[in-house]
């Protein structure tokens, strides 16, 4: 009996040893797998493949019908706001046609609001004057002249400051001093208008500076938009300035001046239009019927 417990023993011992081995032997870096492990490795990589196949499909299935239930209610959404613009279209063709209507029975066929837009591509940029001039595409040809404005589709960016045959030089509101003024307000529904001038940019707030002259409603909130108020003779009115970002009071506290974020981008600038007001000069109309006359 103790002789084959022994003997039991020294079975077990050689199998643990050689159980060892094998182990070491599969773990250790070898180029070339022996025949079982390959056996073994096809086997279980064939069986992944078969469970991995149906599973895909299932998680790809449930997959499109979440991207089709959202692609519908995007589509839902988008319909909806289709039909509002479309909506407001139709207003906009209305309230147009009204106003010329409104026009022609005052015998007033021209508006402040009124101008001619010239197409442009900025072409050159002064890395010593990046945020002051840009220049454009367009020039006298073109009907481009001085103090015309300059605006994207976000708003204002500035004025032409000079022209030439081809081309023309852009003064950016980011370089507007004191002696570059612009005519604005601020539209209220309910309340007097607030009136001013953009005077200047501020380089150390990053803002314009709006100078208010007139205002009938002290509640000046931040978020209002400037628009230009065509009152200054060169600049159509409805441009957007920019919007309200502080007011602060001058140092006896008797006149308030507003901090406006400028409403374009004048950093990223490639397409703009030019603005011309084209409204007919009376002093100039007044002369020519004189000449006729004579």
């Amino acid at each position: 009996m103790q002789f084959l417990r022994k003997k039991m023993l020294f079975i077990i011992l050689i199998g643990i040893i050689l159980l060892v081995v094998l182990i070491g032997y599969s773990l250790s870096d070898r180029e070339n797998m022996s025949k079982p492990e390959k056996i073994i490795n096809d086997t279980v990589g064939w069986v992944q493949s078969v469970v991995h196949k149906p599973v895909n499909y299932v998680t790809g299935f449930l997959y499109n019908i979440k991207e089709m239930k959202n692609m519908y209610q995007e589509n839902q959404i988008l319909k909806e706001k289709l039909a509002e613009y479309k909506g407001l279209i139709y207003e906009v063709q209305e309230v147009k046609e009204e106003n010329e209507e409104l026009r022609k029975l005052l015998d007033k066929p021209d508006s402040i609001r009124d101008y001619r837009a010239i197409d442009a591509t900025v072409i050159a940029r002064s890395p010593e004057k990046w945020i002051e001039q840009v220049t454009i595409n367009r020039g006298e040809d073109a009907g481009v002249a001085s103090n015309m404005a300059v605006i994207t589709p976000e708003g204002m960016i500035g004025k032409v400051l000079s022209t030439s045959k081809h081309t023309a030089t852009v003064q950016l509101l980011t370089g507007f001093d004191q002696f570059n003024r612009i005519s604005a307000t601020i539209s209220r529904k309910d309340s007097k208008n607030i009136v001013g001038l953009i005077e200047e940019y501020d380089k150390e707030t990053d803002s314009l500076i709006f100078r208010i002259i007139e205002e009938s409603d002290k509640n000046l909130k931040k978020g209002e938009l400037v628009v230009s108020s065509g009152m200054g003779g060169v600049f159509p009115a409805g441009l957007p300035i920019g919007e309200v970002k502080e007011v602060v009071y001058d140092q006896y506290g008797l006149t308030r001046t507003a901090l406006v974020k400028p409403s374009a981008d004048m950093y990223e600038i490639n397409q703009v239009v030019v603005v011309d007001r084209g409204l007919p000069n009376p002093e100039k109309d007044d002369t020519s019927k004189k000449e006729d006359k004579e």
